[in-house]
């Protein structure tokens, strides 16, 4: 039976709602805490990676406890609606930090909380994706399925990206009458946000949960942490799209940590807020429309293999214009940048779908090699090397703010802070160069490494449907 229009609008929800949690977290996180909080960058970069280590032992946990649970309304829906209530709560607590806790202690609590943020979004991020080989066939309903969702992602990403210091200062102004007080502001307007987005979240996951279902269970064998790393490793074109989505999301996360520092100490200026705000809506608007215009239009001529080398090498050139620009040509309007904007933020969207697309299909690949059906296993993986990628991104992020001494310490008006010459030149580097090296890499492994083109995976497909009609006919 096919899914239907509501159960296809309640997974996007829950996409559209999750990801408005991670991309507040993500990209902003490091700059709450650094430039309006005061925590030296270099100890923000030590913690957001260290949180991700942790991760490390956490998410094959969560992929085995998932694997595990039996309940009335199945193995992934407990855990999703659980994990966002709770995950929800932290979030607030991230964005909320008592005015009385400075110093040590506000590294600590930044350490603590944003390691439970982590668990916490861990514990209803595996189960949604997991949920999407358990509900769909291998083919066009899946990649279909994975396309929405990831779009409807990009969604929240996007839109917590293009309002975010729109609605901060305006949100701040509400408990902060004072405007010379500027850096309280911003720290209030972003408690109240992380409170709109937290409603929001668990609105949309409500939804999800009542009105998506396993449309069949696969019966999972019970295995051991090392048993789950050696399942990964003997399927390597799980481990392959793995690595990838660790080069390709370090890329982005690299620039979308720095642009909100490029716009504020080296494009400068008075107006620096409005112009981010313009750029971020182009970007998140090409992300958006990559994902439900773009993919779709290429998809009718290209396979996905080639659409995925077309997006890495449309965000690499993407790169290197933006380093063209900075370096040789005028930055006197932010409407130049539009042009690098559009081709990496394009891509950006367009490699999210992919990406999730190619995993789902190295389940199918995996129960065929080594007869176990890995999903969570798999998708948990997912989730910790996205994560794992924010936090490589994040300490390249801090070291370079470190290294540069990028901050307003003063808390003084914008336009009267300038960056020495050596800064300018570092941050530009750090955030261009670096990341178009990372997306080449991405590229030269997926030439190299990854087989599952669409007839694999029709094939794939196939065989599975017959085994279970095989299974089917003799249990009867």
């Amino acid at each position: 039976m096919r899914l239907g229009f509501k159960e296809k609008v309640s997974y996007g929800l829950g996409a559209v709602g999750k990801d408005m949690v991670y991309a507040l977290t993500a990209t902003y996180i490091l700059y709450y805490f650094q430039d309006l909080l005061g925590v030296k960058a270099y100890v923000m970069g030590i913690i957001l990676l260290a949180a991700r280590v942790f991760d490390a032992f956490n998410d094959p946990i969560m992929g085995a406890l998932v694997a595990k649970t039996k309940s009335k309304w199945g193995k992934f829906r407990p855990w999703m609606f659980v994990g966002t209530i709770l995950n929800s709560v932290f979030l607030v607590l991230l964005f909320a930090v008592p005015k009385g806790i400075t110093g040590s202690s506000l590294a600590a609590y930044a350490c603590i909380i944003y390691i439970m943020w982590g668990v916490t979004y861990t514990m209803m991020d595996i189960p949604y994706w997991s949920m999407v080989p358990a509900f769909t066939d291998g083919g066009k309903e899946r990649e279909n399925v994975s396309a929405m969702a990831r779009s409807c992602a990009g969604v929240g990403s996007a839109l917590i990206q293009m309002l975010t210091m729109v609605l901060v200062p305006i949100l701040g102004k509400i408990l902060v009458k004072d405007d010379e007080k500027k850096q309280l502001i911003e720290r209030s307007g972003f408690m109240l946000l992380s409170i709109i987005v937290a409603i929001l979240f668990i609105v949309f996951i409500t939804i999800t949960c009542k009105n998506i279902k396993e449309k069949s269970t696969v019966e999972m064998k019970t295995v051991s942490i090392k048993d789950m790393f050696k399942a990964l490793i003997q399927n390597d074109q799980a481990m392959t799209v793995v690595i990838a989505i660790v080069l390709v999301n370090t890329a982005f996360y690299v620039t979308s940590n720095l642009i909100l520092y490029f716009f504020k100490y080296d494009f400068g200026g008075t107006n620096w807020n409005g112009n981010y705000t313009l750029f971020i809506t182009f970007g998140g608007a090409m992300q958006i429309l990559s994902m439900m215009i773009m993919f779709p239009i290429l998809r009718r001529f290209f396979d996905s293999l080639k659409i995925f080398r077309i997006a890495l090498i449309a965000a690499i050139a993407g790169y290197v214009i933006l380093l063209l620009i900075a370096f040789v040509f005028s930055m006197n309007s932010v409407y130049v940048l539009f042009i690098p904007a559009f081709l990496i933020f394009s891509a950006n969207g367009i490699l999210t779908v992919l990406t999730t697309i190619f995993l789902a299909n190295t389940v199918d690949y995996g129960e065929i090699k080594n007869g176990r059906r890995d999903e969570s296993v798999i998708f948990s993986m997912q989730t910790f090397v996205v994560k794992l990628a924010s936090g490589v991104a994040a300490l390249v992020a801090a070291v370079c703010l470190s290294v540069f001494n990028i901050s307003n310490d003063s808390g003084s008006d914008i336009s009267t802070v300038s960056l020495k010459a050596s800064s300018v030149v570092g941050l530009r580097l750090t955030m261009s160069v670096i990341p178009a090296i990372v997306l080449c890499l991405a590229l030269l492994l997926f030439i190299r490494k990854y087989s599952l083109d669409e007839k694999t995976v029709l094939e794939n497909a196939k065989t599975l449907r017959k085994k279970r009609d095989e299974k089917n006919t003799l249990q009867e």
